[in-house]
């Protein structure tokens, strides 16, 4: 069978706009011989709509566009992910499901049978599970239909689910002759290869081609990546989609010949880069922001992010502006000046040297007979968030902060400071994998100058100051913190594998102390299996010694 996959970018809401990009897909790809249609799951309402649920008229008015949709539908079959009223006495009011249509109307539904509830989901707040997923028959074939975490059953990958039922084998159970699975699966690292495993073993257990369409795009802090494929019966890979774009294909499942796209099979490092961009291009856009500004300090994290800036919305649109102090270094200001250059894009000076002056000044009867310590640094932080918040106000652009996973983990950054902003770019990125990108960016030539990369980190809010005066180096940081904020670790294992036990505990106690900062942080883009976001849910105040 030829099926058309609609890999497509929807918007959380938009609902009229997400039916309008559905119908335009189906007509390009019945246009190109498609004989069936897959979307992603929940694509008229996008993906996670999360409390829009709740609204009073949302799942009637994703419905009603629904069956508009359905309407522009002829004889070839668009499965559509939907939001369906639950008509049972008992269960949530809600399932996650998808829209069989076909001939001008909805002619049968689907509806998740897996609800996950770890990271960022939290499906059984909203959904109710259906007892087992459908079979539709369609011009002689049997056609099983999941969705999603319906096919994340096995232990392809180590996980903490327990489900009490497994879709993909009551599926198998019915000779199927053709597997759809409509999917919103977010991104993270290492997680492209994990699909492709689960893709294949369903064909292979079901004996029948699977195809696999998920979403692409940024909602939030997440980031979709696409990457759609199909497997032969044999758990065969005969075709795979972009990643980190959107794409429409027609695939015949009967083919011999495997057609991968090149952006299917990316490096770890490309993922990254596409991820950010593609999330971060995303999150602007889709909150009405054309422009972005960012303070540039001449150290390599400001300097990823203007990168990632001008190459989400370009470098027409980025200003990059540098606010040095009376201690900043000549160097920090002729690399954000060279930085600039290299991007292309606008670049202003704004010295704050006289503000925290006044601001000291202003202050110095209170602080009469105190020394000076973190408070006086701090204070040049404040003043330069006190200005670009004034600038991102100004030219209605959105404001970036800069601050890398490390940073955030243990406090090393200043809240209403360097973190004010509108999005955390690289909240989610070690400063190893900081280092790690930047280079990679440079890979054909330099873009990021090389003195930000090679010489030591520093904020730069007293003289001589270096990040590893009260850091471990890096390397040494993001293992501790990989371990007990990624892994669960306690303070006992982290040491067992090789760090110093008073060095582990002083960095988690400086992970727990500082979660208040993280909740007022700006959203940051997810690219890690935990990022510190709406799937890491510590309390702020809390008295557990790990």
């Amino acid at each position: 069978m030829k099926v058309g996959l609609a890999q497509i970018n929807t918007t959380v809401g938009d609902i009229e706009g997400n039916s309008k990009l559905i119908i335009d897909a189906y007509r390009q790809l019945c246009q190109e011989g498609a004989e069936l249609v897959v979307f992603p799951e929940l694509a008229i309402c996008g993906y996670p709509p999360r409390d829009l649920v709740f609204k009073t008229r949302f799942v009637n008015d994703v419905w009603n566009a629904a069956m508009r949709v359905a309407a522009a539908v002829g004889e070839v079959p668009a499965l559509v992910g939907v939001l369906a009223a639950n008509e049972n006495a008992s269960g949530r009011p809600v399932f996650n499901a998808a829209a069989w249509c076909v001939r001008g109307a909805i002619r049968a539904v689907s509806c998740k049978s897996l609800l996950p509830t770890y990271d960022v989901f939290d499906e059984d707040r909203y959904f109710e599970s259906a007892a087992a997923p459908t079979i539709v028959e369609h011009k002689g074939k049997r056609i099983g239909i999941t969705i999603c975490e319906d096919i994340w059953t096995d232990g392809v990958v180590s996980t903490s689910r327990h489900y009490s039922k497994d879709p993909v084998a009551i599926i198998a159970a019915q000779n199927p002759d053709l597997v759809l699975n409509l999917s919103a699966s977010p991104w993270q690292a290492g997680k492209t290869g994990m699909r492709t495993d689960i893709v294949a073993r369903v064909a292979r257990v079901c004996k029948a081609p699977c195809v696999y369409c998920n979403a692409v795009g940024g909602n939030d802090e997440l980031i979709f990546d696409g990457h759609s494929m199909v497997a032969a019966a044999d758990g065969t890979i005969i075709a795979g989609l972009d990643g980190f774009q959107s794409e429409l294909r027609v695939v015949d499942t009967a083919a011999k010949e495997a057609k991968i796209s090149p952006r299917f099979n990316l490096s770890e490092e490309e993922r990254i880069h596409d991820a950010l961009v593609l999330g971060l291009r995303d999150y602007a856009h889709k909150s009405g922001f054309r422009k972005a500004v960012i303070g540039l300090s001449g150290g390599i994290d400001s300097a990823l992010t203007a990168v990632l800036a001008a190459r989400a919305l370009g470098p027409e649109n980025v200003t990059g502006i540098s606010l040095p102090s009376a201690i900043s270094s000549q160097h920090s200001k002729d690399d954000a000046a060279v930085l600039a250059k290299n991007l292309g894009i606008r670049y202003e000076t704004l010295p704050i040297a006289d503000i925290v002056s006044a601001a000291e000044g202003t202050l110095e009867s209170i602080f009469k007979g105190l020394p000076r310590d973190v408070t006086e640094e701090n204070i040049q932080a404040r003043a330069r968030g006190l200005l670009l918040m004034s600038v991102s106000n100004k030219l209605g652009a959105l404001l970036l902060t800069t601050g890398n996973k490390s940073e955030m983990a243990v406090g090393y950054c200043t809240l209403y400071g360097d973190m004010a902003g509108g999005l955390a770019v690289i909240s989610d990125l070690p400063k190893t994998r900081v280092y790690d990108l930047s280079r990679w960016i440079n890979r054909n030539g330099e873009v990021i100058p090389a003195s930000s990369i090679e010489k030591p980190p520093s904020a730069e809010l007293r003289p001589d100051q270096k990040d590893e005066d009260s850091l471990p180096p890096y390397p040494v940081l993001d293992d501790i913190l990989r371990r007990y904020v990624e892994l669960g670790q306690s303070s006992a294992e982290i040491s067992a594998a090789g760090h110093d036990a008073e060095l582990v505990r002083d960095i988690v106690r400086k992970v727990d102390r500082n979660e208040y900062k993280r909740k007022q942080a700006a959203p940051g883009l997810k690219i890690s299996p935990l990022a510190f976001g709406v799937g890491r849910r510590i309390p702020i105040v809390q008295k557990y010694v790990p």
